[in-house]
């Protein structure tokens, strides 16, 4: 298994076009100099590169950490994007003449994710219409979206959960990137952040210890996560556990790996920012992101 500067490495060199150099290798992967030369000796010494290039050796070791599919959480109701999703779908509404989901569509398909399942539950038949664009699309059906909250879509999700994002659907990807083709650990999107009112995340030696609504010098939590194969099957344990236990139903998703599990999972937080993506909660955020709505 390689080491996680290891992969860092490699991420870099195996996106390059062309022969870089290891000042380049260094802002790419926020490493020193000294420590990228000292990774690259031993890379070399693998076999994984040489003169700063990665090697046919390393370009099959990435495949093992390749994500293989992506969850999107697609069934609720939207209420408070009230009248919009009185006929439409929440994922489905448009953004100057774009569908929401298709930000998050579209970035998996530049990472060459095309094993996508989307848990739709609310005017399911409308997301039929994302086959004509992306006919690799598959559909999973939430019987139970109506009286219980986004758990419910991680577990009929079922074992689709590893080695794969889960993606909250109503999210407006301005950067593509954040969808990753390569990935070496569990972990969730996060903006850094001084103080935050909404769902937010804190660190301890690497990994999230505490999730919560509000707090200070913490990441506010953005709604893109991804799972090992050996996390994602832990989840899915889970998730049916919490799903069935009092109470149960009525549970976020996260909580079940964050919080009430949280001693069986080391995941990290992948930092964003406010300018890579947004997550449009309301119908007074759509009017102020597209004018269309305002009258």
């Amino acid at each position: 298994m390689l080491t996680r500067n290891q992969f860092d490495v490699l991420e870099v060199l195996i996106d390059a076009a062309k022969k870089i150099s290891q000042r380049e290798i260094a802002e790419k992967a926020g490493f020193s100099l000294g420590r990228v030369n000292a990774v690259l000796k031993e890379l070399d010494e693998m076999g994984l590169v040489s003169s700063n290039r990665i090697t046919e050796k390393g370009v099959a070791e990435m495949q093992k950490y390749k994500v293989k599919r992506a969850v999107i959480l697609a069934a609720g109701f939207g209420s408070r994007m009230i009248p919009i999703t009185l006929n439409t779908p929440k994922p489905l509404v448009r953004v100057k003449g774009n569908r929401i989901i298709d930000s998050c569509l579209d970035a998996l398909k530049e990472a060459e994710i095309e094993e996508v399942y989307i848990v739709r539950g609310y005017l399911a038949e409308q997301f039929d219409q994302l086959l004509y664009k992306y006919p690799y699309i598959k559909f999973i059906e939430n019987p139970t979206y109506n009286e219980a909250n986004n758990i419910s879509s991680v577990v009929c999700a079922g074992e689709r959960v590893e080695n794969a994002y889960i993606i909250e659907a109503d999210l407006l990807v301005y950067n593509k990137k954040l969808i990753k083709k390569y990935q070496y650990a569990s972990n969730y999107l996060g903006i850094p952040v001084k103080r935050s009112d909404d769902w937010c995340l804190t660190v301890s030696g690497g990994y999230v210890n505490k999730m919560m609504i509000g707090g200070k010098d913490c990441y506010q939590m953005v709604g893109i996560s991804y799972w090992t194969e050996s996390d994602g099957k832990k989840l899915c344990a889970a998730a049916k556990e919490v799903f069935a236990s009092p109470g149960g139903k009525s549970r976020f998703w996260d909580q079940v790996p964050l919080e009430y599990c949280l001693k069986d999972f080391k995941v990290e937080v992948r930092e964003c920012g406010f300018e890579d993506i947004i997550e449009i909660d309301t119908f007074n955020e759509l009017k102020q992101l597209d004018e269309t709505y305002r009258s």
